[in-house]
C-alpha cells in the first residue's frame, strides 16, 4: 500500500500539497508515480480537507476516511499517520504485508525510484528501505558561529589540509520514499536502526518542495525534463 500524508493547513506555504506545479497540483505528482510504479495493490491519500480528497481521487487515489483531528496538527508524525492508516484499514477487513511513505513535497520522485526500492528490500532482505541523496555541500564545512562571528575555531585543522576531493562523501535523508515491512513498523521504536537499507536517489529527484524557492526549482527541472521527453519522442 501506498501512503501520501497531504493534511490542509501548511504553515509555511499555503495550501502547499495542492498548489499548482506547471499546471498540475502539488500531489497529482506522487499520486501517478505510484500508479505508473504498478506496484501497489492500494494507493491512499491522508488528508483532512474535503478538497484534497476530491482532488486526490481525480488524479487516481483513494479517500476511503479522513485524517483524525489530532494527526493533522504540524505536530504530528508521519509515522502516526501511516500507523492510522494501517489500523483502520484493517477495521474494513484489509491487511498489506508493507506499506510505502510517499510524501507529495518530492514532486521529481518518479516511479522508477519507487520501483528500485522495492527492489532493494528484496534483493537485501531487510526491513525498511529509506532514500538518501548526496549533501550538496559536505558538512564538514560547517560549524557554528560564536557572538563575535570570529573564524579561529570554525574549521578543524585536517580539513583545512584537505581539497575537497578528498573529503569522505556525506548522505542525508531527501524525505522521498520510504518502504517498511507492517510487522516490522509497529514492532520497533526506529525503523533505521536494525534491517533498514538506503536507496541512493539522484540530487535532481530528491528536490523536496518547502517554499517558493522550491517550487521555482522544480518548476525548472519538471520543464526540462518536458523538453528532453520530447526531444528524445
Amino acid at each position: 500500500m501506498a501512503i501520501i500524508p497531504a493534511r490542509s493547513g501548511s504553515k509555511g506555504l499555503k495550501d502547499k500539497n495542492i498548489k499548482l506545479l506547471n499546471g498540475k497540483p502539488l500531489l497529482s505528482y506522487t499520486v501517478e508515480a505510484a500508479r505508473k510504479s504498478d506496484i501497489f495493490d492500494e494507493i491512499i491519500v491522508s488528508t483532512d480537507s474535503i478538497e484534497y480528497a476530491n482532488i486526490a481521487k481525480k488524479w487516481g487515489a483513494n479517500v476511503p476516511f479522513f485524517r483524525r483531528e489530532e494527526l493533522s496538527s504540524d505536530t504530528a508524525s508521519s509515522w502516526d499517520v501511516v500507523k492510522e492508516v494501517i489500523k483502520e484499514y484493517k477495521e474494513l477487513g484489509k491487511e498489506f504485508s508493507t506499506v510505502a511513505l510517499l510524501q507529495p513535497t518530492s514532486p521529481l520522485r518518479d516511479s522508477n525510484d519507487i520501483v528500485k526500492g522495492f527492489q532493494m528490500m528484496k534483493r537485501k532482505n531487510v526491513k525498511a528501505v529509506v532514500s538518501v541523496c548526496e549533501v550538496e555541500h559536505s558538512p564538514l564545512w560547517c560549524n557554528t558561529l560564536p557572538e563575535d562571528y570570529s573564524m579561529a575555531n570554525f574549521l578543524d585543522e585536517s580539513i583545512l589540509n584537505s581539497n575537497r576531493q578528498g573529503l569522505p562523501t556525506y548522505y542525508r535523508i531527501n524525505g522521498a520514499l520510504y518502504i517498511v515491512k507492517t510487522d516490522y513498523l509497529f514492532s520497533v521504536e526506529n525503523i533505521y536502526k536494525h534491517s533498514c537499507s538506503a536507496i541512493i536517489m539522484s540530487k535532481e529527484h530528491s528536490i523536496d518542495i518547502d517554499d517558493d524557492y522550491d517550487f521555482l526549482i522544480a518548476e525548472a527541472l519538471l520543464s526540462k525534463k518536458e523538453i528532453n521527453n520530447k526531444n528524445n519522442n
